[in-house]
């Protein structure tokens, strides 16, 4: 990590992706690799609108800006490879069991969700000029209200982590998936990603955008960043994030 890579720390904020959104527009370009901390989020929120629960001063909730200089439009799930895979391997480093990327970009452990990413890229025609890209992680949180499936890294180990060093870990793996990515193409990128594919070749249960239950088995993601499905008769089908849910 470069000793100018900038990290702004509040106390409380509605969203880290929001507050950066924000700065970027009033104070103009900023540093790559920006990044906006929080001790407690007061408004986070996951995928689709989702509201992600969190205890203050226990996780880690913080949002990076990534900018580009060549990334397609059509190529943006090379970013959802890139920092899944990233916060994977800070975890890895901290030997978090059975880590697996719940598509597009949840992380989990088991069968426990402990991280959930939100990016939102900003286009301008048909490439992405920049990303902000939000991570919720639970570390320190013990206990989860009326949430069945989340865990954080403490439930799960019994250990006590620093949040400064874990921020550290993800910020400096993130640098070192991105940084190159902009060269590669999906092809080189999504076995690496696949291979942490969770409930990848297993009987899974999913919703389609009307609410209706089907059964099927997750066999990869498609080029262009869609989640392929084998259903009955051997029929593979590709949805995209607002046309399936998979219910574990």
């Amino acid at each position: 990590m470069g000793e100018h890579t900038r990290i702004i720390k509040l106390d409380a904020t509605d969203s880290t992706n929001v507050f950066l959104k924000e700065l970027l527009q009033s104070s103009g370009p900023l540093e790559d690799y920006t990044t906006i901390v929080a001790t407690k989020q007061l408004k986070g929120r996951g995928q689709m609108g989702s509201a992600w629960e969190s205890e203050g001063g226990k996780n880690l909730t913080f949002s990076v800006l990534k900018c580009f200089d060549s990334l397609r439009a059509e190529q943006q799930f090379l970013l959802n490879i890139g920092v899944s895979l990233a916060v994977c391997d800070a975890l890895e480093a901290y030997e978090i069991p059975n880590l697996k990327v719940k598509w597009p970009n949840d992380i989990m452990s088991g069968s426990f969700k402990i991280c959930g990413i939100l990016i939102e890229n900003v286009l301008k025609g048909q490439w992405v000029q920049h990303s902000i890209i939000g991570i919720g992680l639970n570390v320190n949180q013990e206990r989860f209200e009326n949430l069945d499936r989340a865990a954080s890294l403490k439930s799960i180990t019994g250990h006590f982590y620093d949040l400064d060093g874990l921020l550290n870990q993800i910020l400096e793996k993130l640098q070192g998936h991105l940084d190159v990515m902009e060269g590669k193409t999906m092809a080189q990128l999504l076995p690496s990603y696949e291979k942490h594919l969770f409930r990848k070749d297993k009987p899974s249960t999913f919703t389609d955008a009307d609410g209706e239950l089907f059964m099927g088995f997750i066999r990869g993601v498609s080029s262009t960043g869609k989640l392929v499905v084998e259903l009955e008769d051997r029929i593979s089908k590709e949805f995209d994030l607002k046309e399936v849910t998979l219910l574990y």
